[in-house]
Parts: structure tokens; sequence; C-alpha cells
């Protein structure tokens, strides 16, 4: 994947993601992190560098710091070990719930889908419920493969093929450790300590994300680039960006947000050569949201050909400097 031409916006700081709203972190702010909490001699000296970051991390992450903080403080003799393996039996039964939730939404929208493709697609629901409650001996349910196994679901005419599109939609909302406190305490639970501490904020470091997937066709081109938080990034997978607004309807918001903030970055000399962006991606967040993504450029101190025309006068000059 060639992102290259993204990374003038990665080097831009103290951005929003437009996808969770929390204020993002630069891959080098990162290292330097992973350097401080290298340096510490016990947990509490972790724990304090790490709450310095804490209004930057994840909401699922700022939760499990908080409660581990909590704990720790409650328990000063106690571990991050112990935190996990006291709240490990409550959280895995609140998780197989979780996956059943989803897993019964799927059965009920399948209902309407002929016998055949009905008795496909209940065929793998029960082997997940069996995974889920331990029935399938030495077989353990995997949220990815329950996923590419619903891909492989052949329907029988188009509508069928919606059905089953609308369906794997459904299945997307299964529980990662990144949208639920119980599937992160069942993942991390016995991982070493540096890992489960580097999680909490990894989630936060700013990555280029195409609003149209690559997979549909998305350009490798900074008009289908948006600076977006690792989580954000990782966890919309190759939702639909209108869907992915009824997941998370604070989106537009967030955009617009973000885009405010790169517009002053802007005015104050950084990303030059690319001034006509916020207008480039005005385009691609309205056409790939449906129109639910409406960018307000009212503050921006030039217009688009002036952008554009700003953009040419630096071409040559940027490639006679590399």
């Amino acid at each position: 994947m060639d992102t290259g031409k993204g990374n003038n916006l990665k080097r831009l700081r103290n951005i929003t993601c437009p996808y969770t709203g929390i204020r993002m972190i630069s891959g080098s702010e990162m290292n330097r992190i992973e350097a401080k909490l290298d340096s510490c001699h016990n947990l509490k000296e972790k724990m304090y560098v790490l709450s310095k970051y804490a209004r930057s991390m994840q909401r699922i992450e700022h939760h499990i710091f908080d409660r581990i903080s909590y704990f720790l403080d409650s328990n000063p003799d106690k571990s991050l070990a112990d935190f996990f393996s006291s709240n490990y039996s409550d959280h895995l039964t609140k998780l197989k719930l979780e996956e059943f939730k989803v897993i019964d939404s799927v059965d009920t929208k399948s209902s309407i889908l002929s016998y055949q493709t009905q008795m496909a697609l209940r065929k793998e629901t029960t082997n997940c419920r069996n995974q889920i409650l331990g029935i399938s001996k030495n077989v353990f349910f995997k949220r990815k493969n329950f996923l590419t196994a619903l891909e492989e679901i052949s329907a029988k005419n188009p509508y069928e093929e919606k059905v089953l599109s609308e369906i794997m939609k459904l299945a997307l909302f299964l529980p990662t450790s990144g949208s639920s406190e119980s599937a992160f305490i069942i993942k991390y639970a016995g991982r070493e300590e540096q890992e489960i501490l580097r999680r909490l904020i990894i989630g936060s470091v700013a990555t280029i994300e195409h609003v149209k997937p690559r997979s549909t066709g998305g350009l490798d081109k900074i008009s289908n680039y948006l600076l977006v938080s690792n989580n954000g990034n990782k966890y919309r997978e190759n939702i639909p960006l209108s869907i992915y607004i009824d997941r998370n309807p604070s989106i537009p918001e967030f955009c617009q947000i973000q885009m405010d903030e790169i517009i002053n970055c802007i005015d104050q000399g950084q990303l030059k050569g690319n001034e006509a962006y916020p207008f480039k991606i005005k385009k691609t967040l309205f056409e790939e949201s449906e129109g639910r993504i409406l960018l307000d450029l009212s503050g921006y101190r030039i217009t688009e050909e002036e952008a554009l025309e700003l953009e040419k006068a630096f071409r040559p000059h940027r490639s006679k400097n590399g």
C-alpha cells in the first residue's frame, strides 16, 4: 500500500480523530511513550506515564485504564495480572452474551432468505454457538472465521445477495477489544504487562485511512486519505462510510472538527503543496457518506481555485528538492 502522499497529513499534530473524536498522537510520540515505559522501574511509574495521555485514549481503553488505576489504588500490593484474573469470569460471560446477541440478529434477518440459504447460514451460526458455549471441543469462536464463513455463502439471486450483504453488516457488530470492555479483558488476560499497557494507547496513533476502501476501488491519493486513529481505521474494516456512520453517528461532527483543525494548520504554513486538500476530501466524504458528511469550509481563507494555484506553484519546488 502506497500512502506516501499522506505523510504530510501524518506530520500534523493535535488533530481530532474523525471517527472516534479523541485527540490522536503521532507515531514519533508513540515511540517516546514506549521509551518512557521501558525506562520505568515498576507498574506505578508506568501508570503515571500513561496518565498524561489518558485524554488521547479511546473510549474502551480509557475505561479500562481508569478501572486498572482504581484497582491498583485500592490494592497497592496487587499486579496487572491480578486485575485481569479478578475480572475474567464475569466478563467472559458478558462477552458470550454480547456475541449471542449479534448472532441472534443474523439468524432473525436470515428468515427472509430461501430455505437452502437459510440452512447454510444457520449451520454457521450453530457452529458459532457451540464454539462460544464450549461444546465444540478445542475449537474456539473467532470473529474473523465467522465473517469469512458468511462471505462464502452463495446467494441464489440479486435479492439474496442484498440480504446477505445486510447480514454481513450486522455480523460486523460482533464485539472486538476496541468496541467491548469484556472482549478487551478476555483478550489481554494472561498477556505481558508491557503489551497491555502499550495496547491502552496504540489505538490512538494517527494513521492514513482510505475513505473509499481500496477493496472497492479506492485510490492511493490524498483526495481519498483521511487522518484517522489506529482503532478507528482498524475497526471500520471495509464497512461503507454511510453504514459506519450508523454505528458512530458523531462522525460528521468529528469530521468537521478535524477539518477546522487542518485549515488552521494550513493557515500556519503546514501542509504546503496540498492547500486544496480540504476541497478534495470534502467531495470524497460527501460521496462516500451518501451526503451525510458535508464539511463547512467557510473558515478557509482561500478559494478552491487559489488553493489549486498554490499547489501548482509548489510542484516545481517539490521536484527540485526531491
